[in-house]
């Protein structure tokens, strides 16, 4: 894949907030695995992900985290392990979030005049009100700060957490279509003088398994209850992405936005997910739980229906974004991320880029140009467990080479160990849940909001 000469331009010359910056959109699915799309063989029906397959580029090695909060914690550019947000996602009962003096993108574009919009879920702090999105660069939240609510009734742990703007929205509807009624709203409403940035973290296809009757009776042939709902859940997600591109070309924006459309880790193939074919899933640092289906479109500067296979990880939206929208990265602190809008797009990454895929207590992953090693620790911090693949010739990762290629090997786990050195301690993100733990009915009169 290419850029045409317009990236460079922005590269050359960034633009200010009057010289028409492109609109932004990013979607985020929720535990969607890599074979959940049409476009990669799925029998369940996303003729609207198909659709912008064709308008765009598929990345084809894109990379997350396995877990849904330190995902969306690289809105920082940065790893989660630099933050402590390494081990896993932030509790409804943790005393921490993301770290206040980490820069965001949506303080970055909103400097640059981006009117910012978040639309669904947050999930990187909510205890206190500082941590919430609309502190934290957007100018409008719709939605709900945990995850794993009920799809119907917004709650979790018995406590409603639905919000529109730190205040407690009691309005009732199945969450997948209430985002997408909320993200046309905003399209349809945006002021087309200003540059829009949109982010739209869907709780989708993400348990529990809920979805409108209507949608559930489309897959009645297949046999396994659950496989129905989640099949109905993922095409319910696809037509709200469908509606959400309509209106941006019904509304003139379509030609001048880049939209990126992403999943936050792998799927859970007991809720009917599918992998397909590569190895590991939702938790795991293997292919299954970190490279997720990715599509980025831009008309007349990406070129269509291509398939990109050059190396990308979700560290690099930050620096990338904020070039193209012209926004300095002046006060973020030490990026990992790299700007991918220049001469990524024309040569293709350096043969040896170097991704840390994760670091924690438990397990390790890091790769370098065709070479990924995943580790996995004793209690002592001893590696109990490690494998080296050439992953390039193979993806499915089902042959160790560790044995063949010590050097390599020996490489590799220096490096990580190396960012295991530089780590910040894990927050208890997976701690267990207090027994007479209880969301209060009023989210915002606790925090004082």
């Amino acid at each position: 894949m290419r850029i045409l000469a317009a990236l460079i331009f922005f590269i050359a010359a960034p633009l200010h907030a009057s010289e028409g910056q492109p609109n932004i959109v990013i979607l985020l699915a929720d535990d969607l695995g890599w074979g959940d799309v049409g476009f990669h063989g799925s029998q369940i029906k996303t003729p609207a992900l198909d659709s912008l397959a064709k308008q765009g580029a598929e990345l084809t090695q894109f990379y997350v985290y396995p877990v849904c909060s330190p995902t969306r914690a690289v809105m920082t550019g940065r790893y989660p392990m630099r933050y402590g947000l390494q081990i896993g996602v932030v509790r409804p009962w943790a005393d921490y979030g993301l770290p206040l003096n980490e820069r965001l993108l949506p303080e970055i574009l909103k400097v640059v005049g981006y009117q910012t919009h978040i639309v669904g879920k947050w999930h990187l702090g909510q205890f206190e009100p500082e941590y919430l999105p609309t502190r934290r660069g957007f100018d409008h939240h719709y939605g709900h700060y945990l995850g794993m609510i009920d799809y119907f009734t917004h709650e979790r742990n018995g406590g409603l957490d639905w919000h529109r703007d730190e205040a407690t929205d009691t309005g009732a509807g199945y969450t997948t279509e209430l985002l997408g009624d909320e993200a046309v709203g905003i399209i349809e409403t945006h002021d087309a003088s200003k540059p829009l940035f949109l982010y739209v973290p869907f709780n989708a296809p993400h348990t529990p398994l809920q979805a409108p009757e209507a949608w559930i009776e489309k897959y009645s042939p297949i046999e396994n209850e659950n496989h129905r709902k989640y099949f109905a859940m993922v095409e319910c997600l696809d037509h709200q992405i469908g509606r959400i591109e309509r209106a941006l070309k019904e509304n003139g924006l379509w030609e001048n936005t880049l939209l990126l459309f992403t999943s936050d880790n792998g799927g859970v193939p007991g809720s009917g997910s599918s992998m397909g074919g590569l190895r590991g899933r939702k938790g795991t640092l293997y292919e299954g739980g970190i490279r997720v289906p990715t599509l980025v479109v831009w008309p007349e500067t990406i070129e269509e229906g291509e398939q990109n296979n050059n190396l990308f990880h979700i560290t690099d939206l930050l620096p990338t974004l904020a070039n193209i929208a012209g926004g300095s990265l002046e006060g973020c602190l030490p990026l990992d991320g790299i700007d991918q809008s220049g001469e990524f797009f024309e040569k293709g990454p350096s043969a040896e880029r170097e991704i840390l895929h994760n670091i924690n207590s438990k397990r390790g992953a890091i790769r370098k140009g065709e070479w990924k090693l995943v580790v996995h620790f004793d209690p002592d911090g001893e590696i109990e467990q490690s494998e080296l693949f050439h992953i390039t010739v193979d993806p499915k990762e089902e042959t160790d080479l560790s044995d063949k290629n010590p050097d390599k090997s020996a490489e590799l786990t220096k490096s990580l160990f190396k960012y295991r050195g530089e780590a910040v301690i894990e927050k208890n993100g997976m701690g267990a849940m207090p027994e007479d733990f209880k969301i209060p009915k009023v989210w915002g009169e606790v925090n004082g909001s």
